[in-house]
């Protein structure tokens, strides 16, 4: 399963190391340690010029290889093109260093996951010791993250032991934080014994005189849904090792993805078909802001999984979590605190289960290929895939890419497929008000002409780029006539002066203006774009969300509780050019990622579309077939109707949305007419109906998007698909080319090799940037922390700058009196201001007695 962020991609031209799906690794003590070098190669310095429009190729065919190897022998006799799934194995990455007819590239974002069921069994004679939430905290004491990183994987990972992200700002930000939770949470099988015992003997269960754990007579048995087609099978095998030897029974059920999703993903969870699952994740961007992390993995609130619906974090946790993913909060003060109270909350609770690694991952390619990357997924990562993917210098061709599979879940925007292997060829359809910066997650301009926030005075909200406007007042009132409500029985929107008649005020008002060019944009099927689509989308946000509405998503009625939070009004202020006034108290610490778009494309949790694209005519037969029962957009609603799961890409769910289709056609239907009659005639209704039914009957599906690739032909039971360039797609192919190379410094950190207490000590820094040095002006922040002798973070605290690639740490003579005997280690964390990827360099010494 993989987690939907935003976009980080680089031209990649030539063969390349990047930093990985992971990173390098720290003891169990640790703070973080340097990751690996990132990879870097440069795009073209000039771009030829070409007057072609859209995607560079002319075809992509995408088909399944499950694993590496013979993807990479594939690619060696160039059968494939490109594979784009992490692999993570080191004898497959020196097979493709070995051949000079392949390259890769490696990425920071992926991670793998211990995943507990937390469901009590319905079978009371079966227990499922994860409903405890100290047996959910012991696995960390269970596992040697240590052992995972250098056995398993060869040293191509990094520990990982919290929800956040060990490449991202925030993670240099709160080391302190973490270095306590490494401390504290490090491998200790005596401590997880005796967690265990005093636990289970709670729960009710015994030992036998063969110290195995029974309940009611049976053994008390973990099953273990591990995945095998990468080294999660190891780390699920070595799992139910330490498990065994804490006196469980296990059944380690080896499954791949196929096998074992519809069975952690369903709605059945208190069956106890398993206990734990070997989950792997990919960030598919380095994120400026990782107060969300909490939420994302501890409630159900951002990730519309059946699972997450069980999460119940206490009161106390649930309300630092809650402000800290709406950035709820006055100043960077108070949200250093929430992430100080988050940080050892999340652990105790771990409703997550445990992290275990970070992964350094690889993906290889032809040496034919040139493609964008991302710096923390890899190239099936990326949004910027569809825009650079080129031949060589040529236009047009055809590339032929593998996953590891193809149609892993249903396609539907509101609740649809969340795997990788669907995301890839979905971004190559899709397209979007704004992009994001390569290197540091900025928003950039990519459909929007212009964009202003005006944000309340004190808020800690910073401008970037200068296509964005800021401004600060000190009030914002909503205007009455802003939408601010859906009344799903009357299909009509309230407004802000109904639902407020005292008036209401907001946080930040986001304003964002489309080109008069807009309604030029063509979907796939031939319909030009209209403010309907937008409206669409901004009924569907709501109406899915409403109890009271005959077409409720009970999966996606979570994030749109959460977003009713923080969501204060909209308001279409012009429809030539379109222009809409957003008022929400949610913010991004930075302008640019804090405007709200309403394009009809893959969107933020808690608005409809967040997993794809979709026409108001497209998405109008799977809402009516929702209303009637007879498909449902989500896992849970299809499983307790009994009904097919919408998707508009391919299985028995198309046949049903045709009729729904004919049906409307028929009738020229307008849904939601009292507010879409506005906008759609009857005329346009039916000219739109048919562009569907006739891209339906040429292409068998109804996946329509604006993007730079539509899906020509899809084939399930082969496992493939193919992608066609989109001749109306507007931009040139060339837009996207000029990425150079990430400037992610390298640190090294010189000092004394013994300190003695009592003694001040200094030690420098050097960072450099292709062996010059940084630019003063071009960093952030350099932060340190000491792990003592203890192994407990004794000191922590800011370098000093001292000028153009050096900065100094200086310990005074108390610090150093407070430092336990012993071996110590300095952490050194990195920011840069023009990369969004942090540096850690780590440095040992010895502190002695005078």
């Amino acid at each position: 399963m993989k987690k939907l962020m935003t976009v980080l991609g680089f031209l990649v031209v030539a063969s390349m190391i990047l930093s990985a799906c992971a990173q390098a690794t720290p003891a169990a003590t640790e703070a973080p340690v340097e990751p690996a070098e990132p990879v870097a190669t440069e795009a073209p310095t000039e771009v030829p010029a070409s007057t072609r429009t859209g995607a560079w190729v002319d075809e992509v065919v995408f088909s399944a290889i499950p694993d590496c190897a013979p993807a990479i022998a594939q690619i060696s006799a160039g059968a494939v093109d490109m594979y784009p799934v992490t692999c993570d194995k080191a004898e497959d990455l020196a097979t493709v260093k070995a051949d000079p007819n392949l390259q890769y590239v490696t990425s920071v974002g992926g991670f793998d996951q211990l995943m507990v069921n937390v469901a009590a069994c319905k079978d009371t004679t079966v227990l499922n010791p994860f409903t405890s939430a100290k047996m959910r905290e012991a696995i960390n004491f269970m596992i040697d993250r240590d052992y995972i990183v250098q056995e398993i994987f060869g040293g191509l990972a990094t520990p990982r032991y919290t929800v956040l992200d060990t490449y991202v700002p925030d993670y240099a930000r709160y080391a302190p934080a973490i270095g306590k939770v490494i401390a504290e949470y490090g491998y200790n099988m005596e401590k997880a014994q005796a967690v265990v015992d005093e636990e289970m003997t709670a729960l009710g269960a015994t030992k036998d005189a063969n110290g195995k754990w029974q309940y009611q007579g049976k053994p008390v048995t973990i099953i273990g849904l591990i995945r095998t087609e990468d080294k999660r099978k190891e780390i699920g095998e070595y799992f139910a090792n330490q498990l065994d030897a804490l006196g469980f029974t296990t059944d380690r059920q080896l499954k791949v993805r196929s096998e074992a999703a519809p069975i952690w993903q369903g709605s059945d969870l208190d069956a106890c078909k398993f206990h734990y699952y070997t989950a792997g994740w990919i960030s598919t961007a380095i994120s400026r802001d990782n107060g969300n992390m909490f939420a994302q993995y501890n409630t159900d609130r951002i990730q519309l999984i059946p699972l997450f619906s069980l999460y119940k974090p206490t009161p106390e946790y649930d309300d630092v979590l809650s402000k800290l993913m709406t950035n709820n909060f006055a100043n960077l003060d108070e949200r250093d605190a929430l992430f100080n109270q988050a940080i050892p909350m999340h652990m105790v609770e771990s409703w997550h289960g445990a992290m275990t690694n970070d992964n350094t991952s690889f993906s290889p390619f032809s040496t034919k290929i040139s493609v964008a990357s991302d710096l923390a997924a890899g190239i099936a990562g990326t949004t910027f895939w569809p825009y650079t993917l080129k031949i060589n210098d040529q236009e047009g061709g055809q590339v032929k890419i593998a996953q590891s599979a193809i149609l892993v879940d249903a396609w539907n925007p509101v609740s649809g497929s969340n795997w990788i292997d669907d995301s890839m060829p979905q971004k190559g359809t899709q397209d979007f008000a704004v992009m994001f910066d390569p290197y540091t997650g900025l928003a950039l301009p990519q459909r929007l002409e212009s964009a202003t926030l005006v944000a309340q005075t004190g808020l800690p909200i910073v401008k970037n780029l200068d296509w964005v406007n800021l401004e600060f007042v000190d009030s914002i009132t909503v205007p009455g006539e802003c939408w601010a409500d859906w009344d799903a029985v009357n299909q009509k929107w309230i407004t802000v002066a109904e639902k407020y008649p005292e008036g209401l005020t907001a946080k930040t008002k986001s304003t964002v203006v489309y080109p008069a060019s807009l309604f030029d944009t063509k979907w796939h099927d031939g319909s030009n774009m209209s403010v309907a689509d937008f409206v669409m989308h901004m009924i569907l946000t709501f109406d899915l969300g409403k109890a009271d509405s005959k077409a409720l998503d009970t999966e996606y009625q979570a994030s749109f509780d959460t977003l009713m939070t923080h969501f204060k009004g909209v308001c279409i202020t012009s429809t030539n050019p379109l222009t809409i006034d957003t008022y929400d108290d949610l913010y991004a610490l930075d302008a640019e990622n804090s405007l709200t778009t309403w394009y009809p494309s893959q969107n933020v949790s808690g608005y409809a579309y967040s997993y794809g694209t979709a026409p108001w005519h497209g998405i109008t037969p799977a809402y009516l077939a929702q209303v009637d029962g007879t498909l449902k957009f989500s896992t849970t609603d299809s499983d307790g109707a009994a009904v097919p799961k919408t998707s508009l890409i391919a299985g028995e769910s198309l046949d049903i949305q045709k009729q729904y289709l004919e049906k409307a056609a028929a009738e020229k239907f307008i849904p939601f007419p009292e507010v879409m009659g506005q906008f759609v005639t009857a005329d346009e209704a039916a000219a739109r109906y048919a562009n569907l039914a006739a891209f339906y009957d040429t292409h068998k599906h109804m996946w329509v998007g604006t993007g730079p690739f539509f899906i020509d032909q899809v084939f399930p039971v082969e496992g493939s698909m193919v992608l066609k360039y989109f001749a109306d797609y507007p931009d040139l192919s060339s837009k996207w080319s000029g990425f150079s190379q990430a400037k992610v410094a390298t640190a090294v950190v010189d000092g004394p090799a013994t300190v003695t207490q009592g003694q001040p000590a200094t030690f420098n820094v050097a960072i450099t940037y292709n062996g010059e040095p940084y630019p003063a002006d071009e960093l952030a922040g350099v932060s340190y922390l000491v792990v003592d002798a203890n192994g407990a973070v004794a000191l922590d605290g800011a370098a000093t700058v001292t000028g153009d690639g050096a900065a100094v740490i200086e310990l005074t003579a108390d610090q150093t009196t407070a430092l336990a005997a012993g071996a110590s280690k300095l952490s050194v964390a990195v920011a840069s201001k023009v990369v969004a990827l942090p540096t850690f360099v780590n440095f040992e010494f010895v502190v002695v007695a005078p």
